[in-house]
């Protein structure tokens, strides 16, 4: 593990952090995770991203497959997949914390045209890896900034843009460079994922993002699902369930409010749905979430 980084992530971190253990910065798609315990299982469809850990540990688990990692190491993420995870490790004496950064698909286009032809390919969606040298000292020189409003304006486009230069010239990256090969199979599914992220509460019809893929039916469904492990309804009703799950934890929604503003027309078949994704129906759920709460508050 880089020291400095480390150092720069925890100062920034311990300044910074929400009460859902998330420390915002300034650079889009920048935060620090900080947890000072371990956390319950979170679901969630994950966007493209890269994860630098930095102390403590954390499962992350996607269909049968399950990982294991920790400081040193780095989590990738290179396409929209639901995600269970779980920090394992950590204390008020040496909390997780780790550095998040999503994947740019427009600074990695610009990048593979400048770097030229070189394979490519989706493979595993989610891959666990020392973290590189290269990378964790992009990382540290976008921490260092956050100090620095001035030379941030400045400076941050060329850093994240360095960043993302690190992670395609790794060995991940041909998965990587997927995303920004234009009018290959990810870059056609991310748009039919973007349509559908924008209006997963609204009925959406399979033609509809078929066209947005430039796909016939066939081809999308097929796409679709290698690449996510999903089908497109799938990826709707489990984007509605995390939506509606955090709006009952961050804004007290009750159950049938959730259910409603996410799409559902029953709360019966919201309540049989959310229990078997979740395990627990809904009113559990709200119940040992306000109890932790009150236990840690």
């Amino acid at each position: 593990m880089d020291t400095d980084l480390f150092n720069a992530a925890r100062r920034y971190a311990d300044s910074h952090v929400d009460a859902n253990g998330v420390a915002k910065t300034p650079i889009p798609g920048l935060v620090i995770l900080r947890e000072t315990m371990p956390t319950p299982l979170q679901y969630a469809i994950s966007k493209p991203l890269v994860a630098l850990v930095l102390q403590g540990t954390k499962r992350v688990s996607i269909g049968k497959s399950t990982f294991n990692f920790g400081a040193g190491e780095s989590l990738l993420i290179t396409t929209d997949v639901p995600t269970v995870s779980q920090i394992t490790k950590a204390s008020l004496d040496q909390p997780y914390y780790s550095f998040v950064m999503e994947l740019d698909a427009k600074v990695i286009a610009g990048l593979v045209m400048e770097m030229g032809s070189a394979p490519f390919s989706a493979g595993e969606p989610v891959r666990i890896d020392p973290t590189e040298t290269e990378v964790a000292d992009s990382a540290l020189r976008l921490m260092l900034l956050l100090d620095r409003p001035g030379a941030l304006s400045v400076l941050k486009d060329q850093l994240i843009r360095e960043l993302h230069f690190w992670l395609l010239s790794g060995r991940h990256g041909g998965a990587i460079r997927a995303l920004g090969v234009n009018d290959s199979h990810a870059q056609r599914i991310a748009r039919a994922i973007a349509l559908l992220r924008s209006n997963f509460a609204k009925p959406i019809r399979i033609e509809d993002l078929a066209d947005a893929a430039g796909m016939s039916l066939s081809a999308f469904h097929a796409h679709f699902r290698t690449i996510t492990s999903l089908s497109p309804l799938q990826f709707q009703k489990q984007l509605r369930l995390i939506e509606a799950r955090q709006a009952m934890l961050a804004s007290g929604s009750t159950i049938s409010s959730a259910a409603f503003a996410v799409g559902y027309e029953s709360v019966s078949q919201f309540t049989r749905e959310y229990a078997r994704m979740f395990g627990i129906p809904p009113a559990r759920y709200i119940r040992e979430a306000k109890s932790r709460m009150q236990s840690t508050g």
